[in-house]
């Protein structure tokens, strides 16, 4: 019987036993010991844990010259029934329009969580001019940047994209440590990207809510970026915001593999050259390749954290001059004055935010979950 106890004790101990993974991991959320197959990062959102998510405070935008103020607050991000929802609101609503034209907007906290996260483009102080309104549309912007970093891995987020003209949602991972530079040295890995107009139009293409993308952006500066390269789109007719889908990132030592509901819609295995010659920089003389003493996954071979965001506009060509919209496109890319441009516009795109309608469901970025396991 003893003989037969100990048996029974070293199967479960053996079925137990942790086998070794190339994921690792860091930040206040991360597992001790990563195994492999292990799920190492999860939330379904049960409650809005500030703990696991880290809010952006910054006038900056993404560094597109967005139009929209990211902050902490509940108008602007929350959960309810199991779902996170980032959600757009007008900035005059607690300002006032004349605010937008006139005011100084400095959004420097004395508290740690309230600190200004992003200085540059005038990200913590902005003054409104006539011409050169502040942000029109606050909106959110968070991260595990403090709390979950990994490299390597398998990612699954379900969500549903927003709807509404000019919306612009993010599901997307940014280096914790830029290994290799500034951006795009380092790299950026975008899991999915949306457009919020139902009927926009390219070049006789959809290219609003029922297009979605997913990005590596990866080069030696940002005037030389190898993106075009590595970015895929599926179209889906019934569009991405009528339904959640779950996008998905396999992160190897080998390639990089996206996947939209299990179905791949692009990957990437670069050869020994590495992503230097994936991009086509070795025939740029004068250049060095910031991945040389990296592997051949440089830059994606370091930790990432996890973004998910909505920003609104942007003047960097994400919404081409020239689409084909319902109510045109009212700024163009190169105004000086894109923003007053936009908010002047907004009997058009403001109506189709339904914001008034199941607190702005319709307009927010909703997330069912977000799930990483070690590989």
């Amino acid at each position: 019987m003893w003989l037969l106890t100990l048996g029974v004790v070293a199967l479960i101990s053996a079925s137990k036993a942790c086998t070794p993974s190339v994921t690792t991991v860091s930040g206040t959320h991360a597992p001790v010991t990563v195994c492999s197959g292990q799920l190492i990062f999860a939330d379904d959102f049960v409650d809005f844990d500030l703990e696991k998510w880290q809010h952006e405070n910054t006038l900056a935008g993404g560094g597109n010259w967005e139009f929209q103020y990211y902050n902490n607050n509940r108008t602007n991000s929350f959960t309810n029934n199991g779902l996170l929802y980032i959600r757009p609101s007008l900035t005059s609503d607690q300002f006032g329009s004349a605010f937008l034209h006139s005011g100084r907007l400095n959004i420097e906290g004395g508290a740690p969580a309230d600190r200004c996260t992003n200085p540059q483009w005038y990200g913590c102080e902005r003054v409104g001019t006539p011409t050169n309104i502040l942000n029109p549309i606050k909106s959110a912007r968070i991260r595990t940047v403090h709390s979950f970093s990994f490299q390597y891995g398998k990612v699954e987020v379900r969500a549903k994209m927003p709807s509404g003209d000019w919306l612009w949602p993010a599901i997307w991972l940014m280096p914790a440590y830029n290994k290799y530079g500034t951006w795009p040295a380092s790299g950026e890995i975008d899991l999915v990207e949306s457009r919020g107009n139902k009927n926009m139009f390219l070049n006789g293409l959809h290219i609003g809510t029922q297009e979605a993308g997913s990005t590596l952006h990866y080069g030696p500066f940002p005037g030389l970026s190898g993106w075009e390269k590595a970015h895929w789109v599926r179209r889906n007719s019934a569009g991405y915001d009528t339904n959640f889908h779950r996008y998905q990132l396999e992160w190897t030592p080998d390639f990089i593999s996206f996947r939209i509901d299990d179905s791949e819609i692009g990957r990437v295995t670069p050869g020994n050259g590495g992503f230097w010659e994936y991009g086509g920089f070795n025939n740029r003389p004068g250049i060095h390749n910031p991945w040389r003493y990296g592997s051949k996954m440089a830059p994606f071979d370091q930790k990432f954290y996890l973004i998910i965001n909505l920003a609104v506009g942007g003047t960097n060509g994400f919404f081409p001059d020239g689409v084909k919209n319902p109510i045109p496109k009212p700024w163009w890319n190169n105004s000086p004055m894109a923003a007053t441009d936009f908010w002047n516009g907004q009997g058009g795109w403001l109506p189709t935010w339904n914001l008034n309608v199941n607190d702005g469901q319709d307009a927010s970025l909703q997330v069912d979950y977000v799930r990483v396991w070690a590989l």
